[in-house]
């Protein structure tokens, strides 16, 4: 199968696996083309996409702008805080004045979720949602999957733990999502607070005791804290919360065996997780932001060739 079956890439949860096994070929092929010494490939010359964030963003921004270029697209960015938004105009409005520019593509960030899913009925053009609040980020989960294939050959049979904020991440509901589709068994652990209640019907573990989680898993995805989303608190203290669930380096070593470590970022140095863990040959946190580029660049070149001319 050389077409992915979804029209816009609104969420893991509408993806096929034959989907995600695509992406991954696809992101391989653009793998190699970013490690060469002319990067670029001329394949959506003729293609103008449009980055609207209405949540701040470095990284994912930074790296689906990376992605479009090295496709050679047009870009055109636009982020919500010095626009009219912010004077009341709607999303509807927002969007339809970009696409009457011809745009093509639409990668969006905004803090509610279904977002990305609601333009998606409203807009002539292919979306990619770019997370959308505290629903899904599906290109995090591909790049993350994506990453573990990479380094252990397989997703398929591997015990992968999400730590931390799982209440209030988009990133952990995804990778549940594309890490089961792909054969992968599935744990989450933190606070009682910071794991909503609907989880265990997704079919995963819950702990609450780290070391315990890290002896089962083979891979640990470990989350920040999203402090911004968060409107009471939910543990005593920073401080406390490091205590029970930073990962350090002291528990690495006593652990029976070599686990992978990964954070989506940006990291909290200290908090939950330290720099010497971080910066660790187990750490592969780099080697996703590596492929992170090219799990966009296969996202965007497969729902490019479903445009019409």
């Amino acid at each position: 199968m050389n077409n992915i079956s979804v029209d816009h890439l609104t969420g893991i949860k509408d993806l096929t696996s034959e989907d995600i096994q695509l992406i991954f070929k696809t992101a391989d092929s653009f793998k190699e083309v970013i490690n060469r010494p002319i990067k670029k490939v001329p394949t959506l010359r003729d293609i103008t996409i449009a980055n609207i964030f209405f949540e701040n963003s470095t990284r994912t921004r930074l790296s689906f702008e990376l992605a479009e270029k090295r496709l050679s697209a047009d870009v055109v960015n636009f982020s919500a805080s010095g626009s009219s938004v912010k004077k009341g105009e709607t999303l509807i409005d927002t969007v339809n004045n970009i696409l009457s520019m011809k745009v093509d593509m639409v990668v969006m960030r905004h803090s509610s979720p279904g977002a990305a899913e609601f333009l998606s009925k409203k807009v002539n053009a292919r979306v990619i949602n770019a997370g959308d609040g505290t629903h899904e980020h599906p290109t995090q989960a591909l790049l993350d999957a994506f990453s573990i294939r990479e380094k252990l050959g397989t997703v398929e049979g591997k015990k992968v733990v999400i730590v931390g904020d799982i209440l209030h991440s988009r990133v952990a509901l995804s990778n549940i999502y594309c890490l089961q589709k792909l054969g992968a068994e599935v744990m989450v652990c933190g606070p009682t607070t910071l794991i909503p209640k609907y989880i265990a019907d997704l079919g995963v573990k819950v702990s609450h005791n780290l070391i315990e989680a890290l002896e089962w898993c083979d891979v640990a995805n470990i989350l920040r804290i999203q402090l911004e989303r968060q409107d009471i608190k939910y543990f005593p203290s920073l401080r406390e919360y490091s205590q029970q669930f930073g990962l350090n380096k002291e528990i690495l070593n006593s652990l029976s065996k070599e686990i992978v470590v990964m954070h989506p970022g940006p990291i909290n140095r200290g908090v939950e997780i330290t720099s010497d863990v971080a910066d660790s040959k187990q750490s592969i946190i780099l080697q996703q932001v590596e492929n992170g580029v090219a799990i966009r660049m296969a996202v965007i070149y497969l729902l490019a060739s479903k445009i019409e001319r």
